[in-house]
């Protein structure tokens, strides 16, 4: 196993955030709005410089970094319970 970023590698993480992110928009807790459109702005934040990194500066280290906390993000207020989802492949899920 090689440690490099690839394309696919890179392609695949941005899907599994964005498929992940669109699973919590839909599983928001009641109550919990205001701390899911908090994460919701910190995962955008860090999916808009994962592709700036990635198509404007070519850097796909600092991309994968930045989708990776991106991810963090969301797994977060999944452990917090700020989103009720069920997908163990999309998620870090007790």
């Amino acid at each position: 196993m090689e440690n490099i970023v690839s394309r696919e590698k890179l392609d695949r993480y941005f899907d599994l955030t964005t498929r992940g992110l669109a699973e919590c928009r839909k599983a928001v807790v009641v109550g919990r709005e205001s701390d899911s459109e908090e994460i919701f702005d910190m995962v955008g934040n860090y999916l808009s410089d994962a592709g700036h990194f990635d198509s404007e500066k070519g850097d796909m280290v600092l991309a994968f970094a930045a989708l990776n906390y991106a991810h963090g993000w969301l797994d977060c207020g999944v452990r917090l319970g700020v989103f009720d989802v069920t997908d163990r492949d999309l998620f870090t899920i007790r």
